[in-house]
């Protein structure tokens, strides 16, 4: 069993707009990491290649975003949203940064859970983890539910 505190999730430390976390949920984005960032394409678009954006992960957080939307109006945008309510691609991240720190990755568990980049391949490829317990709702805005939530079905924006 580790030792690790579990860490606060990145949607509970993001201030937004609830039209943004509507628009991070329903636009069609693609993630690549890159390092500590995360690079967005809105596949939304005509010309997604046009629409593509590097998000900075510190500390398990989205904090900031390439995009013209981050640099001009208060609160995360949609990008930084986004990642943080795919919580496999922010824990990845934060895998890599602290293997790059020189750190042991926690994960996978003795109890053969999946690793992190397993369950990014995972979410990317559309499958669903069959569990309730992986609910992260608590401490986050309401009316905003966790991924797991959102994407089993369990829980919806109002």
């Amino acid at each position: 069993m580790s030792n690790a505190k579990p860490t606060p999730n990145p949607l509970s430390q993001l201030a937004f707009t609830s039209r943004v976390a509507k628009r991070a949920q329903y636009e069609a984005f693609e993630f690549d990491l890159l390092g500590d960032r995360i690079r967005v394409r809105n596949g939304s678009y005509a010309d997604p290649e046009n629409h593509e954006y590097l998000v900075q992960i510190e500390d398990g957080v989205p904090v900031s975003c390439t995009c013209p939307a981050d640099e001009h109006f208060e609160g995360a945008c949609k990008h930084r949203v986004g990642v943080a309510i795919r919580r496999p691609i922010v824990d990845l991240v934060t895998d890599v940064q602290l293997r790059a720190d020189g750190g042991e990755a926690m994960r996978p568990s003795a109890r053969g859970e999946q690793s992190n980049s397993e369950r990014v391949a995972s979410v990317s490829q559309g499958e669903e983890e069959k569990t309730d317990d992986d609910c992260e709702c608590d401490g986050l805005p309401d009316s905003v539910p966790c991924w797991p939530c959102f994407r089993d079905g369990r829980e919806d924006f109002d």
